[in-house]
């Protein structure tokens, strides 16, 4: 699997406006939704989204704030899968009521 060249690097900054990069290695993104049972409901359906693709995030989930990294180990950086699953994630936090000032 190949990692992001650096011209696809470049172009995150626009096609995934609310996520953070450390570097070229992953993408960072904190969300909050109005209570635990929102925040657990949406990783619920992202975990079937990660499930059937076969690609995990790295997260964590303290009440209403759910906070994720995503990285492609075997590539040993940022691919296609981890862009794929960070508009995965986008679309079940849009479904999910996320507030938008996380």
């Amino acid at each position: 699997m190949k990692t992001l060249d650096a011209d696809q690097l470049a172009a995150l900054n626009n096609d995934l406006p609310l996520w953070r990069r450390e570097g070229d290695i992953a993408l960072l993104r904190d969300l909050t939704f109005a209570d635990f049972k929102k925040a657990f409901a949406f990783m619920t359906d992202v975990a079937e989204v990660a499930d059937r693709t076969d690609h995990h995030p790295e997260w964590s989930n303290v009440y209403n704030r759910v906070s994720v990294r995503l990285t492609t180990h075997d590539a040993k950086g940022l691919t296609q899968r981890d862009v794929a699953l960070a508009h995965a994630i986008d679309a079940a936090a849009i479904q999910h009521d996320v507030e938008l000032a996380a």
